[in-house]
């Protein structure tokens, strides 16, 4: 993929986080998410590329737009993307910190086409790469984790989704003396904090979404993480409709390499709330501030955007004598 395409894929992702933004802490997480994926939807347009959504809002007769297999982008280079329009409804709904516009992109089959159902995860950054394993106990990895930083399993935090399924990791994590972050929605973000040296997060542990674990492995793999994941499905017609999709041996542990293949994967999310690397979208009169994450596996590259956008421009004031 050219270098190029990373702006532009950065500006799909700061329009949906403008246009979700209007909704935080209105209640409203329906609103907010539509408001994401019509924005999203339509900055592709403007994107040359010929895009294939292979993680995105459903299927077709669940989501009128960026549902899977959907096609986007004014043409070009054949294209996977992942989409989540908006990471966190219920954070943007509630005024809460932690919610992202975010997308993954690699050349067609680069991506794991995950179906929507749960995801078993475990997720650590570059010093840890390596280490993890997650049929291990937790007590083990925690202890190959704080060897890997060179530091005790006291000093360790981990974070994992606040739900009744994760109570005995919870207590298993607390039992070996580590510290956890509780978060209410959301693990994409934290995963990411989990790859970057200075935010205090070492780990990410749990159940969720195997979308977003899909999204989540291609951050981490442009940031030199690690990550093991395998599916969670709650029925046999999860089964079969991960057999559907390709996933024949769905107890089989997916490394980031089952999850992004190749070395041609870019990464681009804009927060709407704050979160612990970026600042959430800021409107000002006629306009809006953003701050973005774009990545790239192959040439190793990590940029940081700021950017203003002017939303309504005055009209010209014209003077008649």
């Amino acid at each position: 993929m050219d270098r190029e395409l990373a702006l532009e894929f950065v500006r799909v992702t700061e329009a949906a986080a403008i246009a979700s933004g209007r909704w935080m802490g209105t209640g409203d997480k329906i609103a907010a998410d539509q408001a994401a994926v019509d924005a999203m939807r339509s900055a592709f347009d403007s994107v040359n590329i010929s895009g294939t959504v292979v993680i995105g809002e459903g299927e077709m007769d669940e989501a009128p737009m960026l549902y899977i297999g959907e096609k986007v982008g004014a043409g070009g280079l054949d294209v996977d993307i992942a989409v989540d329009p908006l990471e966190g409804t219920n954070l943007v709904a509630k005024g809460l910190p932690g919610s992202i516009a975010v997308i993954a992109i690699a050349p067609g089959g680069g991506l794991l086409h995950a179906p929507d159902m749960y995801m078993d995860k475990i997720a650590v950054g570059p010093k840890a790469a390596g280490k993890i394993n997650i049929d291990a106990p937790v007590i083990e990895n925690l202890k190959a984790v704080a060897s890997a930083y060179e530091r005790k399993v006291e000093e360790l935090v981990v974070v994992i989704l606040d739900r009744p399924r994760h109570e005995g990791i919870i207590n298993e994590v607390r039992n070996a003396g580590a510290r956890i972050r509780l978060i209410s929605d959301g693990d994409v973000s934290p995963a990411i904090n989990a790859a970057v040296e200075g935010t205090g997060i070492h780990m990410l542990l749990g159940i969720g979404g195997a979308p977003e674990g899909v999204i989540t492995a291609a951050a981490l793999k442009c940031l030199g993480g690690d990550m093991q994941a395998r599916l969670y499905p709650e029925n046999d017609a999860e089964i079969e409709r991960a057999k559907a999709m390709g996933i024949s041996d769905i107890n089989k542990v997916l490394t980031i390499d089952d999850l992004v293949h190749g070395e041609d994967v870019m990464f681009a999310a804009t927060a709407i709330t704050d979160c612990d690397l970026l600042r959430g979208v800021n409107y000002f009169g006629g306009g809006a501030r953003t701050h973005s994450l774009v990545m790239r596996y192959k040439t190793g590259t990590v940029r940081f955007v700021d950017a203003i956008h002017t939303l309504q421009r005055k009209p010209l004031f014209i003077h008649r004598s």
